[in-house]
């Protein structure tokens, strides 16, 4: 079959019969009207008539697509029923045909309206499905939003727990690392621990202190490069060699040498500064070694203050050992501050910290030590340029305390 129009309306009509004698589900008739309709707009817009050409395609033994032709130049856009190059520069729609064919008359014909109408409540009878299936699809999404939510706080009060549990595991840790204040008559002691950040609680920052058969008081700071597990272990290694070489009555002086001769061979990468104190508590004596550690800090009980220079170099460092020891003497209601550079540097400049050390000691000097060495630390962190580990131990005499020496 081959016509000619000159219309579009001529064009819906003519395949809309033919669809319905073919017996075309209602879909697929309206996709192909409206793709023909698409091809043939600019030609018959132009005035100039397409012809059609419609007819049955045979594949073996049974009748299998209906073939529609179109002499219209191939479509730009995206059609919605997809097409093919026909013949003479056209295009073709091959439709897969029912079996068997239906039994309809020739002349029998579907009108216009009638038609549009069908096709139009197929259109709304999707709408409506996926309206349905929007509206289901959101309520499943309402539901698992819910769901999420839920899963959400259920997580939190997991970390929750799970936060304050590794707390608690952080403070058994830090008391068994970090022994009290030992019982020495005549003397105060009192010390405070900051670390670089909650994650790493632990550092590298460890002290000792333990008295002697003699009653002489030993103080062991170390400060072991790094932060987090490793460099607590460095510390600890270092402070039970130190406790070691000093239970075995080796001279003070050389305590820092020998520690690294222990260590190094076995701690390849270990490197740890550290300060070692050693008090007579009946008469105040004080001697130093120092490996490579800052200066400690002696505020008088007239408000004098001055650093204690003993030099050295730390465990792992070139040459490790105590320069000399230097000898002291405190007097009662004197101070003695032990600390790490994390107190001193956390603004990048060892001088204005040690400057901001020495003054605030001296102003919160009458507080009670425990007080005192909290003040100091607020005072000096009130500012944090360069977050590190941070250790401060403080040993007083008291006022009105004479000592041996004191006669």
């Amino acid at each position: 079959m081959i016509t000619t129009v000159t219309s579009l309306t001529i064009l819906r009509r003519d395949l809309r019969r033919l669809a319905f004698r073919y017996g075309l589900p209602v879909e697929t008739r309206a996709r192909l009207v409206l793709s023909a309709v698409e091809v043939a707009r600019p030609r018959l817009a132009a005035g100039r008539p397409l012809n059609v050409r419609a007819g049955i395609e045979y594949g073996g033994a049974h009748p299998r697509f209906l073939a529609v032709e179109l002499s219209a130049p191939w479509p730009g856009a995206t059609l919605p029923l997809p097409c093919e190059p026909g013949r003479e520069a056209g295009v073709v729609w091959r439709i897969g045909l029912p079996s068997p064919l239906p039994l309809a008359d020739p002349s029998d014909t579907v009108g216009a309206e009638e038609a549009v109408e069908e096709e139009l409540a197929l259109a709304l009878s999707r709408v409506d499905a996926l309206s349905t299936q929007q509206d289901e699809m959101r309520s499943e999404l309402a539901e698992t939003d819910r769901g999420l939510v839920a899963l959400y706080v259920e997580l939190e009060e997991r970390d929750e727990r799970l936060r304050l549990a590794h707390s608690l595991i952080f403070r058994e840790l830090e008391a068994a690392l970090r022994p009290p204040p030992p019982l020495v008559e005549g003397v105060e002691l009192a010390v405070h621990y900051v670390p670089a950040g909650d994650h790493a609680p632990t550092g590298g920052d460890l002290y000792d202190w333990f008295t002697l058969p003699d009653d002489t008081l030993q103080i062991t700071v170390v400060d072991a490069i790094g932060h987090g597990v490793e460099s607590t272990r460095s510390a600890l290694n270092v402070t039970h060699a130190v406790r070691t070489l000093v239970l075995e009555r080796h001279p003070l002086e050389s305590i820092v040498a020998r520690t690294a001769d222990t260590l190094v061979p076995t701690f390849r990468g270990l490197m740890a500064t550290l300060q070692l104190a050693r008090l007579d508590t009946r008469t105040g004596e004080l001697r130093l070694a120092n490996g490579g550690h800052p200066f400690p800090l002696l505020v008088r009980a007239d408000g004098t203050a001055r650093y204690l220079e003993a030099w050295g170099s730390g465990v792992g460092f070139p040459f490790p050992g105590s320069d000399a020891v230097l000898h002291d003497r405190l007097a009662p209601g004197d101070l003695l501050l032990l600390y790490t550079d994390g107190l001193t540097e956390s603004r990048r400049d060892l001088d204005e910290g040690e400057r901001l050390l020495m003054s605030s000691a001296q102003r919160h000097a009458h507080l009670p030590l425990p007080e005192l060495i909290a003040a100091i630390v607020a005072d000096l962190h009130s500012v944090i340029l360069h977050a590190d580990d941070t250790l401060l131990l403080g040993i007083r005499l008291p006022a009105g305390e004479p000592h041996a020496a004191d006669g």
